[in-house]
């Protein structure tokens, strides 16, 4: 029994990942707009994706997230919303689709233009690599990948996605 219970609690100590560092502040006047998703991990909502956006607008008590998917020449959206976490200069934030349910959003890298940014949440089961236009140059994919290693993410599991001849967004 005492043998059980030190393996069932070094198995719980093993499970929590290190924190997961973000940026020192987030301007979301700034951060507000379109970007454009090329490269993430695969998960279920946005399996079959060949080009996924999202857009920002800060409305007074939090920022409305709208995400498209391009999936088979067609656009599907959801809209959500997005609460700066209190104390984290709007680094983290709280990203709700369906209420009650809320998923951590945290902004690891972000350049000091807002042409680039990654979020992840502290798991390391999501990440985004996303830019204001639709291409990216790979230096800039090579130093964000190597930004997600340090940070403990398995940049293994990235795929590339591409937005390049996306029709426009309705």
């Amino acid at each position: 029994m005492r043998y059980s219970l030190l393996a069932l609690l070094a198995l719980l100590g093993c499970a929590s990942p290190a924190p997961l560092p973000v940026v020192d502040a987030v301007d979301l006047q700034r951060y507000a707009g379109r970007w454009y998703v090329w490269a993430r991990f695969d998960h279920t909502f946005e399996r079959g994706c060949s080009c996924s956006v999202a857009e920002y607008t800060v409305m007074p008590d939090y920022v409305k997230v709208m995400n498209y998917c391009l999936e088979g020449g067609s656009w599907r959206t959801i809209e959500g919303k997005a609460f700066p976490v209190e104390g984290s200069n709007n680094a983290k934030l709280k990203v709700q689709f369906f209420w009650p349910f809320k998923g951590d959003y945290y902004i690891i890298a972000l350049d000091s233009t807002y042409q680039h940014v990654m979020v992840g949440e502290p798991g390391r089961s999501y990440l985004w690599m996303m830019s204001r236009t639709q291409q990216v140059d790979e230096s800039v994919y090579a130093s964000l990948v190597k930004e997600a290693e340090a940070k403990g993410f398995d940049t293994k599991k990235l795929m590339r996605t591409t937005c390049a001849s996306a029709p426009a967004l309705k």
